[in-house]
Order: structure tokens, then sequence, then C-alpha cells
């Protein structure tokens, strides 16, 4: 009854104003005393029913809410081929894997290595599931010099080869740049020249370019951030609510079934 007596009063209340608005480019519905009155009215119901404004607040809340969640499942199934398939992307696990698990990771950030054990445990315990790495430095002119000789890497060694030397990477102590991505590439036996050569090349900064205009699109506000079917998961959450999530996209396409 309450509710109803609200949507009622709000209704009304939204219909002189709109009506008064419309009118003012002519001339005004109400003198200057009648809409004195009717903002005294106004205060008088807000002051003396204020959980009102929790309210109003809380179901603009949850709108934004869902038209949040509308606009990111639709960036989600636009952008679904370059988040499973870009060539520039580490692939990790089974190649084939029913469930593919993306993480957008940058490799100065600290909860990046501390999901690092929760990744891999999760390739090592699941041999249907599909991993797919996405450079998104995002912490500055460090972590770009690190993800250029990273994708520059990728085109002398692939599979576990190059998972492992993203691994390493992630553990390697201190500030991460490309000095010791490149002291790393060299002590796996890699080729140098050619990395330093590679990761000047367009082909480069186009893809960390993708990677970065498609963190934005998705609405990715800082690493690691999880991506599973549909299912966006900010932060370092832990090996089980992967699990969980990997779990119900398989079982039944969603993550909750």
């Amino acid at each position: 009854m309450r509710a109803q007596t609200l949507k009622k009063t709000f209704t009304a209340l939204g219909l002189l104003l709109c009506l008064g608005t419309t009118a003012g480019a002519q001339s005004s519905l109400f003198s200057e005393q009648q809409r004195k009155a009717i903002g005294e009215i106004v205060r008088e119901y807000l002051v003396q029913n204020p959980e009102v404004l929790q309210e109003a607040l809380a179901e603009l809340e949850k709108r934004q809410a869902e038209a949040q969640r509308t606009a990111t499942l639709s960036a989600l199934r636009d952008s679904k081929d370059t988040l499973l398939n870009a060539p520039h992307s580490i692939v990790a696990g089974n190649p084939q894997g029913d469930v593919t698990l993306v993480e957008f990771f940058d490799y100065n950030c600290g909860y990046c290595k501390r999901a690092l054990a929760d990744v891999r445990g999760l390739v090592k315990g699941d041999p249907k599931l599909r991993l797919v790495m996405k450079d998104f430095p995002v912490l500055g002119p460090d972590s770009v010099e690190a993800s250029r000789v990273a994708l520059a890497v990728k085109n002398q060694i692939s599979g576990d080869k190059l998972f492992d030397y993203h691994v390493r990477l992630m553990e390697t102590r201190g500030r991460v740049n490309g000095e010791k991505a490149l002291a790393l590439a060299k002590e796996m036996g890699l080729d140098v020249a050619r990395i330093q050569k590679d990761m000047e090349s367009p082909a480069i900064l186009a893809a960390l370019q993708e990677n970065v205009a498609l963190g934005d699109k998705l609405g990715l506000t800082g690493t690691p951030a999880f991506i599973v079917g549909e299912e966006i998961i900010p932060g370092a959450v832990g090996a089980e609510p992967l699990r969980r999530v990997v779990a119900g996209v398989r079982q039944c396409g969603r993550a909750t079934c």
C-alpha cells in the first residue's frame, strides 16, 4: 500500500514538473507562488520520509548495475573472437579445451603475481581447460617495455615454453622492465637481437593497443581480470571461485547453474 502511495505521489509530481518544464518555453503553467508551494510540499514530504531517498538511490544503483551488465554482455559478445583467438595472446593448457579462461595481466602487478599459482594450479588440475593470457600493461612504462619484449619472444617460442617464459618473468623480483625481460630471454637461449628488432615492429604496438582497447571496452579497471564465458571476475580472487565459474560454464554455459 505504501509503495503504491509513493509511486502515485512521485508520478504526479513528475507529471507536474514535466508540464511545467514543457510550458516554460512559452509561459509557466504555475505562478511563482504555486511553484514555491510545490517545492515546499516535496521538501516536507522528504523530510518526514527520508527513507524514500534511500529507496530511490537503491533503485538507481540497481538500474545502473543492470545497464552496466547489459553493456558488458554486449561488449563480450561483440569481442568474443578477439578475446579468445587473437594471435598475439599466450595460450596455455589444452589448446582445444572445452572452456577458456582469459586473464588480463601486468608483469608488475602484485596481485597478478599472487594469482599466478592459482592459474597454474587450475591448468595443471584441469586437462580440458584452455588458458589465454593477454598483456594489459597499465602500471607504467616498465610494464609496457616488458610486454613488448614478451610479445616479441612469442615469435620464437610457443606452447609450454612460452608459458614458462611468462611464469619466470612474472616471478622476477623487483620492478620488471624491458631489460629484465631481455635478460630472461637470453638466459633461455633465445635470439635477443631478433627480439630487440621484433619488439619495435608495428605489429607489437598494434597488439598492445588492441589489448588496451579491449580492456577499456569491457570496463576493466585493473589487473588481474579474469573472463570465463560471459563472466568477468576482477582481482586475485583465489583458485576456488575461478574453478566454480569454469565448472558452471562447462555444465550449463554460465557461471551459476
